[in-house]
């Protein structure tokens, strides 16, 4: 069974789908990555993608496809992307066991790499348990 980076909620794969529909460009899908910012240290980054960009890993879920920049790879594992709204707000939004802390303001986080070990192990109990 391959690993899967991440997943998606039913609400951002309909967000997904809603901005595809309603792009004058094409868009194939969204980018998801990281980068230095704020005063946590980290950010999550969320482009839209007319097409594959080559290295990219890939995750197709729910009737779209969202690309993960390789160097974000070991920092998203098992991260479930969703899509929350409220009265002042409408955002992605990444629950992820990797992250560590987060800044006051919500802008930035703090991630830590995935356990791959710790993966590798959960991942051999649980064929074993099967």
């Amino acid at each position: 069974m391959p690993l899967k980076i991440m997943s998606l909620t039913d609400a951002a794969a309909e967000r997904i789908k809603e901005i595809i529909a309603e792009s004058d460009t094409p868009v194939a899908g969204v980018r998801v990555g990281v980068k230095n910012a704020g005063c946590a240290g980290q950010a999550y980054t969320l482009d839209y993608v007319a097409e594959a960009i080559r290295g990219d890993d890939h995750v197709a879920e729910k009737g779209v496809h969202v690309y993960v920049e390789p160097k974000a790879t070991l920092f998203l594992l098992g991260t479930v992307m969703d899509f929350e709204e409220d009265i002042l707000k409408s955002s992605f939004t990444f629950k992820n066991p990797n992250q560590t802390g987060a800044c006051g303001c919500g802008e930035s986080v703090q991630l830590k790499p995935a356990d791959l070990k710790a993966l590798a192990d959960a991942r051999g109990a649980g064929a074993t348990a099967a």
